[in-house]
């Protein structure tokens, strides 16, 4: 599966054990971890079915604000987010934003602040998917 702008990681684990991986990884790189959001509880709560899908809201301000001083509308899509979902199959992925393609987006360009914030996504979900040791 490919979706412009996204960044897609298979996972070995199960979603809550990628979900762990990936907080721990964030917190570890330094960034803060600001909301986990469990879609798949709120859609139990009003009586539907939702494969395991969740939400880490995480960031770092000194990385998320040169991008935003040149194009302020970053800020909708700042701070990053990861998405840690089973698909039919029974599969675990995460899924992020593109930086570069949010940079694109927003007409930011910042690239060197952009392409730190891909090396930081790219290696958190990469460690919470067990693709790196």
């Amino acid at each position: 599966m490919t979706v412009t702008g996204l960044i897609m990681q298979r996972s070995q684990f199960g979603p809550g054990e990628t979900m762990d991986r990936l907080e721990k990884a964030v917190k570890a790189k330094g960034m803060t971890v600001f909301a986990r959001i469990d879609h798949a509880a709120g859609a139990k709560e009003v009586g539907l079915e939702l494969r395991p899908t969740a939400v880490l809201i995480f960031g770092n301000a000194r990385a998320g604000t040169l991008p935003m001083q040149t194009a302020q509308t970053l800020g909708i899509d700042l701070p990053l987010k990861a998405l840690v979902w089973q698909d039919a199959a029974g599969a675990t992925w995460i899924s992020a934003n593109d930086p570069a393609w949010l940079a694109e987006r927003h007409r930011a360009g910042a690239a060197s602040a952009t392409a730190a914030m891909s090396a930081a996504i790219d290696a958190v979900t990469q460690e919470a998917a067990g693709a790196v040791t």
